[in-house]
């Protein structure tokens, strides 16, 4: 039977590289625990993308009650500044972070600990003193002060992953994780991914992958715009959206052809639905009200012909 390791893990690139890094090197079974201390979004997907990179486990646990009252108050109370200099940040989890990674390790029964702080920081004085504190009879992994590591910037790291497929696996795995919760246009998502750190050969791999399933598609992306917001703008202001989110021109005015095609309204149908809508007095409707009413269409996207035809006809059949 394998010994374990707990990896202090955050999904980033420098722990997704440890987790085969301490496979190879010491054939340990990788436990990964996350430390939940407010991250939100940056959650979504860490167990599917730990197991894909050879993570036996991950633990994510929640902390945020525990670090307000035990740590950020006490801080804040005591007026807790750095060299002088400014209030303490981040550094202030790294006590309860090192705490729970021993409370897992005695769980698993690991023999080591291992982070993923550089050796130019306080994070890794901050993480180790707190777990040979709680825990010295367990062994502690500093990934990037270890002989066996052999990578010295995100590049090279990038490239040790790409060897072993993890990131154009985890960018997949985390474009179909983003296509679960909404849609996106090819833009977007692969905008998504090159914010999330992915490089840009491997994010638009990813794209091409959900895209080869029709995960993603533009054109049925803008349909479901026009069709979704026909009622509150006008289709030039919907065109001008859709430019923005990526979409190109050509794809734009097949959806659009599509649309009116199975019913969708022409601007000034559309422009004078919008103005039945108004609640107001068409008798008394003075030029302050005729302005308030341009003022509601232009907002919306509608040219200047289409808002006074669209009043023109307001009035005359009022």
């Amino acid at each position: 039977m394998k010994e374990k390791v707990v990896l202090a893990y955050s999904g980033g690139l420098d722990t997704t590289a440890i987790i085969p890094w301490l496979k190879e090197n010491y054939d340990y079974e990788v436990i990964c625990v996350c430390i939940d201390c407010g991250q939100a979004e940056e959650l979504d997907g860490l167990e599917e993308r730990a197991k894909f990179c050879g993570a036996e486990k991950l633990y994510i646990l929640d902390v945020i009650d525990e670090f307000c009252d035990d740590y950020v108050t006490p801080c804040v109370q005591a007026g807790a500044v750095y060299e002088n200099k400014y209030l303490l940040g981040t550094s202030m989890a790294r006590p309860l972070i090192a705490k729970k990674l021993v409370e897992i390790a005695r769980k698993e029964g690991a023999v080591a600990i291992c982070h993923g702080a550089t050796g130019k920081g306080n994070d890794q004085i901050r993480f180790e003193l707190g777990i040979k504190a709680l825990a010295p009879d367990i062994k502690i992994i500093a990934a990037w002060r270890n002989d066996k590591w052999n990578m010295d910037s995100r590049e090279s790291e990038i490239e040790y992953c790409k060897a072993r497929e993890l990131l154009p696996r985890r960018a997949k795995l985390r474009a179909m994780n983003l296509l679960q919760l909404r849609d996106y246009t090819e833009k977007q998502l692969r905008d998504k991914l090159l914010g999330g750190g992915y490089p840009e050969s491997v994010a638009d791999q990813a794209v091409e992958y959900v895209k080869s399933f029709r995960y993603i598609d533009d054109l049925r992306y803008a349909g479901d715009y026009l069709a979704a917001f026909a009622g509150r703008k006008s289709l030039r202001r919907m065109e001008q959206d859709l430019q923005q989110r990526g979409v190109s021109k050509d794809i734009i005015e097949q959806a659009a052809a599509d649309w009116q095609q199975d019913g969708g309204q022409d601007e000034l149908r559309m422009a004078c639905a919008l103005l039945e809508k108004k609640h107001y007095d068409k008798d008394s409707c003075d030029r302050k009200q005729q302005q308030r009413l341009y003022n509601f269409l232009a907002y919306r996207g509608f040219s200047g012909e289409i808002i006074r035809k669209a009043l023109q006809t307001e009035w005359e059949y009022s």
